[in-house]
């Protein structure tokens, strides 16, 4: 033990991009393990594939229901969307002078070639093999209300986490508004974790993004939300882009974009 202590002192500092990905992995793991293990038993291999090889969080439909076979053009979409992913990141981004450009194309294009991209091949493989493994992603450009897009449209894996051990639990005591929001706040939290950390800085403004997107949703379902016409249509779809996207530089704070991803796309090549 003493002597792999010294081996990993020699080492050095672990880059903060690094750090990132092994928190993200920690947290990840922790999630899979309370998804399966409320989940139905039985399934033999497939708990053992749910927990190693897809990022999803609907165990029990993984591991029980079996999925209509996806068609071609589904294929070719995936396909496309991990391309854009790769192109943006390894060729577009490096075009950009200024780091915090750089780096908000580079993220973009990771977030295409593994959540649009990657791991949507990797849906569509288990579902041609009979595993009911269904897009993370779907389609949320399209979403025409805030409720739309975080409820059933961008990453259904934490979602479907957040919903069973926040949202539920704290219905009854909270009613469904202000549940709605801890969901959010809890979501702000990990990110504060993931991201915070290892930028040393930008502490806050993850989970002030969350809390706005809470309110956000909360606002669209009053009835002066109504009345605009936010939960549906080109308004809705307006209120809905602006929300997520227009401070999303609280999310993916300047301290980050420049320590964290910027680095992490030079030892990737990228940069």
């Amino acid at each position: 033990m003493p002597a792999a202590v010294t081996a990993l002192s020699t080492l050095g500092p672990i880059p903060d991009w690094v750090e990132m990905w092994a928190l993200s992995v920690g947290i990840f793991a922790v999630c899979k393990y309370l998804a399966l293990d409320a989940a139905k038993s039985g399934g033999g291999w497939k708990r053992a594939a749910f927990l190693i090889a897809w990022p999803g969080m609907d165990a029990n439909a993984f591991v029980h229901d079996r999925p209509a076979m996806p068609r071609f053009r589904e294929w070719c979409a995936a396909f496309g969307k991990t391309a854009l992913g790769a192109v943006l990141y390894f060729a577009v981004a490096r075009r950009f002078e200024h780091p915090l450009a750089a780096g908000w194309v580079g993220m973009i294009g990771l977030i295409f070639l593994m959540h649009f991209g990657s791991f949507h091949l990797l849906s569509l493989f288990w579902r041609s093999v009979g595993v009911n493994a269904q897009p993370i992603m779907d389609n949320p450009i399209a979403a025409q209300s805030a409720g739309e897009f975080w409820g059933r449209r961008w990453n259904l894996a934490f979602n479907e986490l957040a919903v069973r051990f926040v949202f539920r639990p704290l219905t009854r005591r909270l009613g469904v508004q202000r549940a709605g929001i801890a969901a959010f706040i809890a979501s702000g939290v990990i990110h504060e974790i993931v991201i915070g950390i290892p930028a040393r800085g930008g502490w806050g403004l993850p989970t002030a993004y969350f809390f706005l997107q809470g309110c956000g949703v909360a606002f669209e379902r009053t009835q002066f939300g109504k009345r605009l016409g936010l939960r549906g249509g080109v308004r809705g779809w307006l209120f809905t882009m602006a929300l997520a996207g227009g401070p999303a530089f609280f999310l993916f704070h300047p301290p980050f974009v420049r320590d964290v991803i910027v680095p992490m796309m030079k030892a990737t090549g990228a940069l």
